[in-house]
């Protein structure tokens, strides 16, 4: 509790609870990778490669003849002729031969280690449309395949506005299209591990993928027989750490099988249950457009993110917060439940709240405390809740600092959902793996260290200060000297530096989403060009 949900405005995930360093070093590594080739012009799609040209036209005066008559002549003005504004014809680069015979292999085979199809057709184009396409293709990799009206409003980032050609035409003229293909995916290391664990896991659906393993509550430490060889031979897929062969339940394999169930984000027993036995039994092909749905997103990042930021990973569940570009603080959290999903967003925080109250939105309240106070008369006061009269006749509720579901820190940022990040009184959240649990906002476990972080730039807030205030219970608003970037993003694949992949549950269906909206922009895309 303790954030307003997204009908308020007009209204399983699990993270890795025992290793949140593993969420540091794989899922949000973001160092740039430098380009020094070609920068990245603005701009958007080829409709917006031509430039208007507005031609105006003097008004023709016609002559007047006056007429016979006593009266003086009473002279229209004619109407002006106003001339059409016609779209200048975009002038594409000229391709020699060899160019073009090398720009044709080159994005077939871009598009493919990219993610943005399986096979590459290798269709005869002539220079025009050779040249639109590695456009499309440029646009594609550099900032994603969504139209704006593809984005749902709790996807609340959009792609940097990006036009290939003038980059494009540059890199024809010096013949560098090399070099130019090879600038334009997203420069973050976490983008390029998962272009390496997607080459892997096509690799692996290339040799036949893994066969489904039977639940058995047999398959326990110190078994032995097929069923141990079978389920040793599956995890040996993604674990090059475990040999494949042997038919006993020994210490190896249940290493093997612990590694397991981090890269799943479920909790590391070593026994193979039943959420353990779904993972391993997800298809590779499944794993495939998992991989592929997060790369889309990368590609919605800026080119450049701060050095020092705050990045939620609401699928996980895990905060990380960067000094130089460098992670110097993990922590576990709890994000939104599904029907209450933590938006994608990006924002700075401003300033801390210290002891804040909790203003209810009206959706919690009507669907949650109301409810409880009329079954059990006398819950809202007992549970440090005022009731404030709007004076329209309509109440809302408030919880005292005291008692407040935000506990003692509230850090906020502008954004359209009302969602902050906050500390909390029910800590028993975090020693679980599935910790989807909130209205939205994203619950802290350790919001004092950040808080301390955070204003470690601002003279007027010492640790001490803030400890200080905290004890007196005075609810106090701690502005930054200089406000820090916010990331809150959606990572379900990720990978290490070796290509090795981790994945987490879909909670809120958008990797599947995502997918079905970018078959229908491409479909849509190649109707409208025959």
């Amino acid at each position: 509790m303790g954030c307003m949900t997204h009908s308020d405005n007009y209204q399983r995930q699990i993270g890795d609870a025992d290793r949140p360093d593993t969420v540091v070093r794989s899922a949000i590594m973001t160092t740039t990778r430098r380009r020094t080739f070609l920068s990245m012009p603005t701009g958007w799609r080829l409709a917006q490669y031509a430039a208007l040209a507005a031609c105006a036209y003097p008004a023709t005066v016609l002559a007047q003849v006056a007429p016979s008559v006593v009266a003086p002549p009473v002279i229209t003005p004619p109407a002006p002729m106003v001339q059409a504004v016609t779209p200048l014809p975009v002038v594409l680069p000229q391709l020699s031969a060899a160019q073009a015979t090398r720009l044709a292999s080159l994005i077939a085979k871009d598009a493919v280690a990219q993610g943005l199809v399986d096979v590459a057709p290798m269709a005869e184009l002539d220079n025009d449309r050779l040249v639109r396409a590695a456009l499309d293709h440029a646009h594609a990799v550099h900032a994603g395949r969504l139209a704006e009206a593809d984005f749902q409003r709790d996807w609340a980032m959009r792609p940097v506005a990006y036009d290939p050609l003038p980059a494009f035409r540059d890199a024809v003229e010096r013949d560098r299209l090399s070099a130019w293909v090879a600038s334009l995916p997203p420069p973050y290391a976490g983008y390029d591990t998962l272009v390496t664990g997607l080459a892997r896991y096509r690799s692996i659906a290339a040799e036949g993928g893994w066969a489904p393993i039977a639940a058995d509550p047999g398959l326990v430490f110190g078994a032995s027989g097929s069923r141990v060889t079978a389920l040793r031979k599956r995890i040996a897929i993604e674990d090059p750490q475990l040999t494949v062969t042997g038919d006993r339940f020994d210490t190896a394999l249940l290493e093997a099988v612990r590694r397991a169930q981090r890269r799943y984000g479920l909790n590391p027993t070593g026994t193979v249950g039943a959420l353990t036995i779904a993972a391993l039994n997800t298809p590779v092909e499944a794993r495939i457009r998992q991989i592929k749905a997060n790369m889309e997103r990368w590609r919605w990042l800026p080119t450049e993110l701060e050095r020092n930021r705050v990045q939620v990973n609401i699928a996980a569940a895990v905060l990380t917060l960067f000094d130089g570009d460098s992670p110097i603080m993990s922590m576990k959290a709890v994000t939104g439940r599904p029907g209450d999903e933590t938006p994608m967003l990006v924002s700075q925080i401003h300033s801390i709240v210290l002891n804040p109250p909790w203003n209810v939105p009206s959706s919690i309240a009507t669907r949650e405390l109301w409810p409880k106070e009329k079954a059990n008369p006398g819950y809202l006061a007992r549970n440090g809740f005022r009731v404030i009269d709007n004076g329209d006749g309509s109440r809302r509720l408030q919880q005292s600092s005291e008692r407040s579901a935000l506990g003692r820190f509230k850090f906020d940022f502008a954004n359209p959902f009302a969602v902050y990040l906050h500390d909390t009184p029910a800590q028993a959240g975090f020693a679980r793996f599935d910790r989807l649990a909130s209205h939205g906002c994203v619950r802290l476990e350790k919001p004092a260290e950040l808080a301390h972080q955070l204003m470690s730039t601002t003279p007027a807030w010492p640790a001490e200060s803030i400890d200080a205030t905290v004890a007196a219970g005075k609810t106090v608003r701690a502005q930054l000297a200089a406000p820090v970037a916010v990331y809150l993003l959606y990572w379900t694949a990720f990978a290490n530096a070796g290509g090795q992949v981790s994945f987490r549950d879909d909670p809120y269906r958008w990797d599947g989403t995502l997918a079905s909206k970018i078959e229908a922009r491409s479909a849509h895309e190649a109707l409208a060009a025959r």
